[in-house]
């Protein structure tokens, strides 16, 4: 069993801008992870295994909801907490951090900005504790990138709306006993609404055969004449802006998470380098590693720089959507061309279970697809700087 030996690089000596709980907080989660998650998550991977023990545990840390207030069994705690507790987790593993980031960001927030005060208390304690686990429903077989033309329908039933349609890719799906779903209502309006684990016509078909994520259930959510009571649905929000909030937050998280796995890659190349020799010295003395390890570091420091501003203007409410974009998509593309490197340090261990690179490279390929694409990403920043829409 290989022992976690990561620490992570600060290059620019960016701990002096955290205070002294964020890094209580970042310490706290990187000992739990190193705990609990190191020692089995390359078996758990290569067995697809999603560790649902660990639900509860991760709740009792406090990584479900952490900036919902404490009244509702959340932390009350800062957006740069939350980015830190992101990229410990994902240092680990993009699963895990997929679980703690669709439980808080995609489930726990929408029911505290959108929902009523009977649903925050309802579901925000047992979600927070990891008591249950929660999922988001929003795309479709036929719509991704393009949530605007769901097909997914609610229509009046009396005191319930009869609920019918399908979401596909949703992570934490066959675990979950609640789903915020989205819906068009008879008038065409996309509407929210919790969907409940024993609703009759409500089902989770697990995915299978996965190269990514094998540590992270995924699955469907299918409708089929689901009622759902009308104090299900979400009374502070109608419209394509509802799922775009949260996706808005998720995406925040996955800023801060991919550059963990990019960092944690770093790491494991610039020990590996050090330890392997050829030619009569470490490999870490040869120009071209160095230059790839010089490179990796000095992405991941500007990436550092990207994500502590963004939490700053989080934290402000000053940030775009637009800006949480920019930075989840330069996470992600760094994070995989520094894994690529990596596992070429690595040489022919590089694919193996012994190191991380290989399970980040193919996790990285979901996140540099899921919450926007890297292209989609592109394009909201393109409309942002010219004012000119290209969706269109």
């Amino acid at each position: 069993m290989a022992q976690d030996l990561y620490t992570n690089p600060d290059y620019y000596q960016l701990d002096d801008l955290l205070t002294e709980e964020h890094k209580m907080i970042r310490d706290m989660v990187r000992a739990w992870i190193k705990k609990e998650v190191s020692p089995n998550i390359e078996e758990w991977a290569q067995n697809c295994h999603f560790p649902k023990h660990l639900v509860p545990q991760m709740g009792e840390l406090g990584v479900f909801g952490p900036t919902v207030p404490t009244e509702y069994g959340g932390g009350g705690l800062d957006y740069i907490s939350y980015g830190i507790m992101m990229q410990e987790i994902e240092r680990s593993d993009s699963g895990m951090r997929s679980t703690a980031s669709v439980q808080g960001s995609l489930v726990m927030y929408p029911i505290y900005a959108y929902g009523s005060e009977e649903q925050r208390n309802k579901f925000l304690p047992k979600l927070a504790s990891g008591e249950w686990l929660g999922c988001f429903g929003l795309t479709e077989p036929d719509s991704g990138s393009d949530p605007s033309s769901m097909i997914t329908n609610i229509k009046d039933a009396g005191d319930h709306v009869i609920l019918n349609g399908a979401k596909m890719w949703i992570s934490n799906s066959p675990e979950a006993q609640v789903a915020v779903v989205w819906a068009k209502d008879e008038q065409g309006d996309i509407r929210g609404m919790i969907v409940e684990r024993g609703m009759e016509g409500f089902t989770t078909p697990e995915i299978h055969n996965k190269w990514s994520l094998r540590a992270s259930c995924t699955g469907e959510l299918v409708f089929d004449n689901v009622k759902v009571p009308k104090e299900n649905i979400f009374p502070n929000i109608k419209g394509l802006k509802g799922p775009l909030g949260c996706l808005s937050k998720a995406r925040y998280g996955i800023a801060w998470g991919a550059l963990g796995a990019a960092m944690d890659c770093y790491d494991s190349a610039l020990r590996y380098t050090l330890q392997r020799s050829q030619f009569g010295k470490p490999i870490a003395g040869f120009q071209l590693q160095q230059k790839k390890l010089a490179e990796m570091l000095s992405e991941i420091t500007k990436g550092q720089l990207l994500v502590w501003r963004l939490g700053v203007l989080m934290n402000e409410g000053k940030a775009t959507p637009a800006q949480i974009s920019m930075a989840k998509r330069n996470s992600c593309e760094i994070a995989l061309n520094i894994a690529r490197e990596a596992r070429q340090m690595h040489g022919g261990m590089g694919i193996t279970g012994e190191y991380s690179i290989m399970r980040h490279m193919m996790n990285l390929e979901s996140v540099v697809t899921y919450e926007g694409t890297h292209d989609i990403h592109l394009l909201i920043t393109g409309m942002d700087i010219t004012g000119i829409n290209a969706f269109k």
